[in-house]
């Protein structure tokens, strides 16, 4: 697992860590929508998710990308020169479509929401080791800024949080933003944090479980999770 450690907090960002929080028609239900989901969970990992060596690409100084929720559409603006590597990372794995189904899988309220752990764990096996140098912190960790996890230095893979509010304390532990939430600020305040945070410090869920287990583990568990149906670039500025 990847962690943050923060003042009382901890925020992980590899398979054992986590950040910890300071403290018409008919609608479908979530638990509906994840029943009838339930198969892509199992479903055999799309080959080229597999191999992060090929995922090297340069990101346009500026971009956007386009998540599309269960709770409705964020879309965050992505600033190369804040952080040139995580900014990279993050546009590669939004090219090779990896968000499809991915979970918010640790909602901790007035704190941060954390994503980025595949619903295959093939998936997750082939990034674990996937580690990306650190940027130096440019930006400050406010409201709305989106921030690769970490379990310490030069750990960063896939996990991503975006704050809630102004995480200064994040700040001295050099976690540094490369974009962030420019429209869509409302859904994510609305993103479902009746679990808690995770072990050990709640009953949320465990990082090693969707490792071992993905999506299957999370909609079992935990079903009115919500989670990114896909992630899109919108927009991007010059390369």
């Amino acid at each position: 697992m990847l962690r943050i450690l923060v003042i009382p907090l901890l925020l992980c960002s590899a398979c054992d860590s986590k950040p910890v929080a300071p403290a018409g028609a008919p609608e479908v239900s979530k638990s509906e929508t994840a029943a009838k989901d339930g198969k892509r969970a199992a479903a055999a990992a799309d080959p080229k998710l597999l191999d992060p060596a090929a995922a090297r690409g340069e990101a346009p100084a500026e971009y956007v990308v386009e998540f599309t929720t269960t709770e409705g559409k964020i879309e965050v603006t992505v600033h190369r020169d804040w952080a040139p590597l995580g900014a990279d990372r993050f546009y590669n794995l939004v090219q090779l479509g990896y968000f499809t189904d991915v979970a918010f899988f640790r909602v901790v309220k007035g704190f941060m929401v954390q994503f980025g752990m595949h619903g295959v764990p093939e998936v997750n096996a082939a990034w674990k080791t996937a580690r990306i140098a650190d940027d130096p912190r440019t930006q400050s960790n406010r409201k709305g800024t989106i921030s690769f996890a970490n379990s310490g230095p030069g750990t960063r893979t896939t996990q991503l949080f975006i704050n809630f509010g102004d995480n200064v304390p994040l700040d001295s532990m050099d976690f540094a933003p490369f974009g962030e939430v420019t429209a869509g600020m409302d859904v994510v305040a609305k993103l479902h944090d009746g679990y808690g945070d995770g072990p050990p410090q709640g009953s949320g869920p465990d990082q090693r479980e969707i490792e071992r287990n993905g999506n299957v583990y999370l909609r079992q568990r935990y079903p009115e999770l919500d989670y990114i149906q896909s992630a899109t670039i919108i927009g991007a500025g010059a390369q």
